[in-house]
């Protein structure tokens, strides 16, 4: 292939903009042309593409976000959707894509191959809910930043002697709670995956109280089915200890990525760079056991991310 386009779709996540940058300067060292499309299938569909050379890449690595932009686009889950974006990348020759994001993405992404389309799928999302990969980029940073909120939340909840309540992102998939959890400290962690006891979690922040223990912090993933608001009022309720709730939402989307986010996000554009100039057909892209690895679209979209029970056992081990 002589003629790539490349976009970021759905939810930003750090190291996307290390990913563009890759893929943009590994295809011009091939000898090809690389086309920017910006806010995702949407800027697809409405023709927004231009040419990109190394200077349009040039000091991105460092930052959060994506030069590119992204966005939703409820047309491009139409037919018609789908064939004014094919119209589109026919008209520009572009031969084949190169797409970074999430779920969505990578639905999107599978549409366009089930009409013919080549679409290399990088995993941009902070959820680290593809079950193919071992991790998606961006939620070695958002962990990061989860870590940093409660360093500074321990502090303040050590001198009031409370409970704090901390929301992280995280609908379906618990790993960015469970993993801020156990490195984090965290008393107790609620995921979408597993049930929750309130009893026993209140049971442990009082008995933790008991040992002399002067704060308590509990992760909770959004997708959890009780509202944070409620969960921080059952446990001021239940243990009689002052509970507070703090949300990190989009906080945790944001920032420069980690060092391990930008070797990921370099690898990934890399080799979807290298699997266009092979002419391979549609990949996913991800990582496994620390090797970056490729695997058909359709087939990586049907795995399921197993939650880690070990790990979350050992939650409550070490929080005793």
């Amino acid at each position: 292939m002589k003629r790539i386009g490349v976009l970021t779709s759905g939810g930003d996540s750090p190291g996307m903009n290390a990913a563009v940058r890759a893929v943009v300067r590994c295809a011009i060292d091939k000898d090809m042309e690389v086309y920017g499309i910006h806010r995702g299938y949407a800027g697809l569909i409405d023709g927004e593409i231009e040419q990109m050379d190394r200077n349009s890449v040039g000091d991105i690595m460092q930052r959060g976000g994506t030069i590119l932009k992204t966005a939703r686009s409820a047309e491009f889950e139409t037919e018609e959707g789908i064939d004014r974006a094919i119209t589109m990348l026919q008209t520009f020759g572009i031969e084949g894509l190169i797409t970074i994001g999430g779920d969505g993405t990578f639905h999107g992404a599978a549409d366009l191959h089930k009409r013919g389309v080549t679409v290399m799928v990088i995993p941009g999302t902070i959820d680290n809910d593809m079950g193919y990969t071992d991790y998606t980029i961006g939620f070695d940073t958002a962990v990061t930043t989860v870590l940093e909120a409660i360093s500074k939340l321990r502090d303040t909840s050590s001198s009031h002697e409370r409970t704090t309540v901390i929301e992280v992102m995280g609908r379906r998939c618990g790993d960015i709670a469970l993993y801020a959890g156990l490195t984090g400290g965290a008393e107790d962690v609620l995921v979408p995956e597993l049930p929750y006891d309130i009893n026993a979690l209140c049971r442990k922040i009082v008995l933790s109280a008991n040992r002399g223990k002067q704060h308590s912090i509990i992760i909770t993933a959004e997708g959890v089915d009780i509202d944070s608001k409620d969960l921080a009022a059952q446990i001021e309720e239940k243990t009689g200890r002052e509970t507070k709730l703090v949300v990190l939402s989009y906080l945790q989307r944001g920032g420069g990525p980690t060092m391990r986010d930008r070797l990921l996000a370099t690898l990934c554009g890399s080799k979807a760079v290298e699997l266009l100039e092979d002419d391979s057909q549609s990949k996913a892209i991800g990582t496994i056991d620390g090797q970056i690895e490729s695997f058909d679209l359709l087939d990586a979209l049907e795995q399921k991310r197993e939650f880690n029970n070990e790990m979350y056992d050992l939650i409550g081990v070490l929080s005793k």
